[in-house]
């Protein structure tokens, strides 16, 4: 079916917003619960070395330095195969390969817990990035295919909450099972390795049989909905993007592409080094494990809320740019009133703007990137730009763990980030000046 019959089809449909409340719906329903199952497992599993190191790195002998570069060697396999493996989900549908790299990831996290010194951990945490790699971004690009652009902020971060609602449960989890020390000959740590990737096994066998590729396999839609759902989607690909269908090479070195990756690059290195550090910052303070995992929880639940309102409101105006920028420059102030800050009560709070700031901007981004990108580089660019931004996170975790051995200040090993998040805030507002508002198109093309 072409894209004009369709539009065409679609148009004599029932009322879009009866229709499209419906479809919507029922898409939602269908995909999001698995997908955030799916992101926060994911995460789960991609930070819970910053608990299981209260105890791991003792156990086995790793020091800060060598712990900061494990952290940040994860984003080194995660770049080398970020765009190969989102190309190879839009050849061999999500389905296949989002279920691929979840059974290889849960089986790459799991063997944490056989680690016996500095070397196998370094090795396992690159393995884990490569087989992590094209996930969140594969899951971005399949959300273009089922959400039309105006739903897609607040779908992002929908399913980004996964990330802040991944530390609020995991926190508590991971601090409890700590406990479970000497349990069958294991360490506690050992233990957060074992059962925090079993559900990652699971799920993606369930990904294998239950996801759907696209609106058009969809047996679970009505004809109408079917009809709706694909013929806007196909009249919104009619649309200019900034960056059109070239070559791979091209979309990945495409200006819009890298300076949407530096600005990614701020919100990507805070979120990581919150998981990771975090736990090291508070438990300080005199708390238990289990203490610490419901303290580091606070700042992930606010954030979590955050992130979904700040979403909604960016698809309600349809501004983007603002949206992004306003979250990052509230991140670094905090970041930089944290050099203050010298009681437990006074860093949570600023670790929480940190969090809701990092977190909130992460829906608008994605959105605004989505729109910029034409179908056919789609899938490179977002590739390009979540593995950019996630590769500096690399640099971030090394010099976190550097700056905090030599100086012993959490504060001053913020900075670096704080730096590049600035610069971030300046790049959007810059080259987003121009972006108009994705509502007055979208209602455009739906009347």
């Amino acid at each position: 079916m072409s894209s004009s019959t369709t539009a065409a089809t679609a148009a004599s449909s029932p009322p879009p917003s009866a229709l499209e409340a419906r479809t919507m719906r029922a898409v939602s329903w269908r995909l999001m619960p698995f997908l955030l199952a799916a992101y926060i497992i994911c995460y789960i599993d991609r930070v819970n070395i910053g608990f299981a190191a209260l105890q791991m790195n003792k156990a086995v002998g790793i020091d800060p330095k060598t712990y900061g570069l494990g952290a940040g060697i994860f984003f080194v396999g995660y770049f080398i195969l970020e765009v190969p493996s989102n190309l190879a989900l839009e050849r061999f549908g999500a389905r296949k390969w989002i279920a691929r790299i979840m059974i290889t990831w849960g089986l790459a996290s799991g063997a944490f817990a056989l680690i016996g010194g500095p070397i196998a951990f370094l090795v396992l945490r690159f393995l884990l990035g490569a087989a992590e790699a094209g996930f969140f971004p594969g899951v971005i690009l399949y959300l273009t295919y089922w959400y039309p652009s105006v739903y897609r902020a607040k779908i992002v971060g929908v399913f980004m909450v996964a990330i802040p609602v991944a530390g609020m449960i995991g926190s508590p989890i991971s601090g409890a099972v700590l406990g479970m020390d000497g349990i069958l000959g294991l360490g506690g740590w050992q233990w957060i390795f074992i059962l925090e990737a079993v559900p990652a096994i699971l799920l993606g066998i369930y990904c294998f049989f239950g996801l759907t590729d696209r609106p058009k396999d969809a047996k679970w839609l009505a004809p109408d909905q079917k009809t709706w759902l694909m013929g806007i989607l196909d009249v919104e690909r009619t649309r200019v993007p900034k960056v059109r269908h070239v070559s791979v090479w091209k979309v990945m070195t495409n200006r819009h592409v890298l300076i949407m990756a530096l600005v990614y690059s701020g919100a990507a290195g805070a979120s990581t080094a919150l998981a990771l550090w975090m736990p090291q910052l508070v438990k300080p303070f005199g708390l238990t494990n289990f203490q610490t995992g419901l303290v580091n929880a606070i700042p992930f639940a606010v954030a979590a809320v955050w992130m979904i309102l700040w979403g909604r409101s960016s698809d309600r105006t349809g501004e983007r740019v603002w949206h992004n920028a306003l979250p990052l420059a509230w991140m670094v102030v905090a970041m930089i009133l944290v050099f203050f800050a010298h009681s437990l009560w006074t860093i949570i709070p600023l670790l929480t703007l940190v969090a809701a700031g990092t977190y909130a901007s992460k829906g608008p981004f994605w959105a605004l990137s989505s729109e910029w990108l034409g179908a056919g580089a789609a899938a490179a660019g977002l590739a390009q730009i979540n593995a950019l931004g996630n590769l500096a996170s690399f640099f971030f975790n090394y010099l976190i763990g550097w700056i905090q051995d030599a100086t012993h200040s959490y504060a001053a090993a913020l900075m670096p980030i704080a730096i590049v998040a600035t610069i971030g805030v300046i790049c959007v507002l810059v080259i987003g000046r121009n972006q108009p508002r994705t509502r007055t198109v979208v209602v455009a093309l739906a009347e």
